[in-house]
Order: C-alpha cells, then structure tokens, then sequence
C-alpha cells in the first residue's frame, strides 16, 4: 500500500512537471486536506499508509491543481489575518495585499469605531477581521450576491462574530441609511482591457463582477465615494483598496464627492500603494474662522 510520503513525492514531482512553481507546498496542503490530517500528523507519520478512498481524493485534488485551479479553490478555504474564510464561487479569494487595508484601518482610527460598513463584502474577510480588532464594534457586509452573503454569513459565524455581524443584499450603499464610523471597500478596479492578461487561476476562477472595473478600472470608485459621503459620521473613515497606479484618480474621485483622502496611500508588501484612508473634508479647507 502506498504511504503518504510517496504520495507527496509523486504529486510535487508531477506537479513540476506541469510547471507549477509551488508544486512541493501545494501538495503537502492537499494531502493534508484530503487525508484530513494535522501539521503534525503530516510531518511526524509519513510512512504510514494510505488506503485507496484516501489516494483517490487526493490524485483527484492534484488533477484540478494541474487543470489551473487554485489551491484554495481546491480546499474551499483561504487564510487571511490569521482567520480562515470558507469560499464560494461568487466570491474571491482573500489576498494578502488586501491586508494592508485592515492594517490601514486600524490605524487611521482614532477612537475605535463602533459601527462598520464594508460595501463588496465577498467572504466577509475585511469586516471580519475589523471586528476581531474591534470586539465591541458591530458591522454590516453590503454584497449584490445571495451566495456571497450567505458565505460571509458563515464566515462570520466560524470565526466568532455574527452576533455582531449583519449581511444585507445592495447594489453598493444604496439602500443603506444609517451612518457608519468606518467604511471600508475592496472594489472591482481591473480594467476591463486589463482582463485577459490575469493569471489564469484568477481569470477563470473568481467571479468577473468582484474583477471588472470598466474601461479604466475606476467606475466602482464613484459609487463607494458618493455612498461614503452619505453615510459617513463626522469623524468617520473611509479606506479602499486601490490597483496599480490608481492613487491619483481615485484621491480625486473622492476629493469631488467631498472628501478628503490622505496621501500617499499605505503600500503593500510589495511597496505599491494599496490603502487610501479618506475622511470628511473640512468645509473650511485651510482658512480659520477669523478669516
């Protein structure tokens, strides 16, 4: 009977082969989620054998990796700031770079905020993680998809915070009407030029709506800006996540709904500008009241 170790073996080697730059990882993460197994159990029991349920589900996990799927497809789950999120179809996959704007949020709060919005919700992994920062804040996840909401609903309840988590159907903040202290948004900002040259686990795998920006990539960015002007309180924040080399446009975007972003935005890992923090604009600008 074969044992786990040849079976890891096997899969990275065939995984290379095909041209997949992380073959070792990827098949260590899915035998230990087709065998169910634990880090430990993984590390510590190699020779133990594997019977032909268990050899069957995982050459079939390694056949969608081979067939472009993500990894995270695969398994129906993906970590994102220490929690894990489950998946759907409808939603994307949490990204590291989309850290950055939890990271940007918590920041720019200068009291913690007791209520917030996220508009796009998708796995509900940003309000999610808000709220295990903020523990006596509550939050609303806005998503134009039942399956999303549904996913995020879940979500909420397998990482400890639906009973302060709510997830309503809407086109953006349109049929929202209560004021928010932080707002936070993961738009689609792809142009839409810009969609067949995705990676193709990207491309093929999450849904086009949470990707396509329009002809420039910055057509959602109207719709959040004008909702936040709406419905944020006096002192409140808004932090979206910007593509590449879009600070500029989208910084003038809300600067015409009457906002004040602040600049430069908090860079990603990788040092591109990926969280732009907005607040109120003072209806005063730079004059003082004896001016």
């Amino acid at each position: 009977m074969t044992t786990r170790n040849a079976m890891l073996r096997a899969a990275a080697a065939w995984l290379r082969k095909e041209g997949c730059d992380s073959a070792e990882l990827d098949a260590r993460v899915l035998l230990k989620h087709a065998l169910q197994l634990s880090d430990t159990q993984l590390v510590t029991m190699r020779d133990e054998p594997v019977d032909v349920e268990g050899r069957e589900a995982f050459d079939a996990m390694i056949e969608r990796r081979i067939a472009g799927q993500p990894v995270s497809r695969i398994i129906g789950q993906k970590e994102f700031w220490g929690l894990v999120f489950h998946l759907d179809p409808e939603t994307l996959v949490p990204r590291p770079d989309t850290e950055t704007i939890v990271e940007a949020a918590v920041e720019a709060c200068r009291t913690a905020p007791g209520t917030i919005l996220d508009l796009g919700t998708g796995t509900g992994c940003i309000l999610i993680a808000l709220l295990t920062e903020f523990p006596a804040a509550v939050g609303v996840g806005v998503d134009i998809s039942d399956d999303a909401l549904a996913c995020a609903a879940s979500n909420a309840d397998l990482n400890g915070v639906a009973g302060r988590a709510r997830f309503v159907k809407g086109d953006w903040g349109s049929d929202i009407d209560e004021l928010f202290d932080l707002i936070v948004s993961n738009p689609p900002y792809i142009p839409h030029s810009d969609i067949a040259m995705l990676d193709r686990e990207v491309r093929v795998h999450d849904p086009m709506r949470a990707l396509d920006g329009g002809r420039d990539g910055l057509d959602a960015y109207s719709c959040v800006a004008g909702d936040a002007a709406r419905l944020l309180s006096p002192d409140g924040v808004l932090v979206v996540e910007l593509g590449i080399g879009q600070e500029a446009a989208v910084a003038a975007i809300m600067k015409d709904a009457g906002l004040e972003p602040d600049v430069p935005a908090r860079p990603d890992l990788s040092g591109i500008p990926r969280a732009l923090v907005v607040r109120r604009e003072n209806p005063l600008g730079n004059h003082t009241l004896n001016d």
